[in-house]
């Protein structure tokens, strides 16, 4: 079923503060299984027709199709950006037992 493919998504946040907001509401609200928050790393890019540079911090939350536009919703409810980079990747292959595990965990309600 196409609801069920995993996928990873690839979420900015301005801080590392920020950053674990956004992904422990995540998991907490049943919208990723699991986020992962990388070393934090410089973005360049253009905005309001200036190049910037800044220091931001990347999650990766991991969830089904079926919830990334709710989880979407989430992150720019949360997100201090005016546009958080919000990029899900589709998970091709990986381990069945993991892969169920993610399915598992945003189909069940939040614990707590």
């Amino acid at each position: 079923m196409a609801d069920e493919a995993v996928l990873f998504v690839y979420v900015t946040a301005a801080s590392a503060d920020e950053a674990r907001r956004i992904g422990r509401a995540l998991v907490e609200e049943g919208l990723a299984a699991c986020v992962n928050l990388p070393a934090p790393h410089t973005a360049i890019y253009r905005w309001e027709g200036a190049v910037a540079e800044d220091t931001e911090q990347a999650l990766i939350a991991k969830t089904t199709a079926a919830r990334l536009d709710e989880l979407a919703r989430r992150v720019r409810a949360l997100s201090s950006y005016d546009v958080p980079c919000i990029v899900a990747l589709p998970v091709t292959a990986g381990d069945a037992e993991f892969l169920a595990w993610v399915g598992m965990q945003v189909r069940l309600p939040p614990s707590g």
